[in-house]
């Protein structure tokens, strides 16, 4: 039952982007102008840190732009309406799937230009897509949740960002960590730990999202 809602609600979210293209226009438009605007700032980084730490800079306030409108676009009709006919768990798990494809497609554009822009630095290739992959469905889940509680609790685009900021922190850290042992010539495996670390949050944001949604959402 939840499964068939969830698929429904997810195909629903897509429906509802496809007619409203100037939005994710905006965000590709986003990720374009900020990429080469670091561009024209920087013109050539040399340093593996520093193409590490601007990358994720970039795709983290694309992410935050992409999916912070999850519950706050949603109209009162529209949420008393979803009330009414799904779980909650539906809800949020639709959400949380459609915003990881989302974002990850969003990745995937910022990494393709900001390679073409700067210069490939990756060296293990698989580990970075890896953790572009692993980012993002972490990223979409906490961004998501917060969404939700903000939009519950009256609050808009700026009471998401204060909410996801303390639960980003360790995310972010493991992902540059992560990320940085790509962009260098030591072995792969020495990712495993923070690979492990990363699983652990993702679990932790959706699992608490899961659990916690329902109760947020009868209020």
């Amino acid at each position: 039952m939840i499964l068939q809602q969830t698929y429904r609600l997810i195909r629903k979210d897509f429906a509802i982007e496809l007619r409203q293209r100037h939005a994710l226009g905006g965000i590709l438009l986003y990720v374009l102008s900020t990429v080469f605007i670091t561009y024209l700032a920087f013109e050539k980084i040399i340093e593996p840190a520093t193409w590490n730490a601007l990358f994720w800079v970039i795709l983290l306030f694309a992410c935050v732009n992409a999916v912070s409108k999850s519950f706050v676009q949603e109209s009162h009709a529209r949420l008393i309406y979803y009330y009414t006919i799904a779980d909650p768990r539906a809800v949020i798990l639709s959400k949380m799937i459609y915003n990881t494809a989302l974002t990850f497609a969003i990745g995937l554009i910022c990494s393709g230009c900001y390679m073409l822009l700067y210069g490939s630095m990756v060296i293990h290739i698989g580990l970075f897509f890896g953790t572009l992959f692993l980012g993002c469905v972490g990223l979409s889940g906490m961004l998501t949740l917060s969404s939700g509680i903000a939009s519950r609790s009256g609050g808009n685009f700026t009471m998401t960002a204060i909410l996801s900021f303390p639960i980003s922190v360790p995310l972010l850290i493991t992902l540059i960590r992560l990320s940085s042992i790509s962009l260098t010539a030591e072995p792969a495996f020495e990712a495993w730990s923070y690979l492990a670390i990363l699983a652990v949050l993702n679990i932790i944001i959706f699992m608490l999202a899961y659990v916690l949604f329902p109760y947020i959402w009868k209020e």
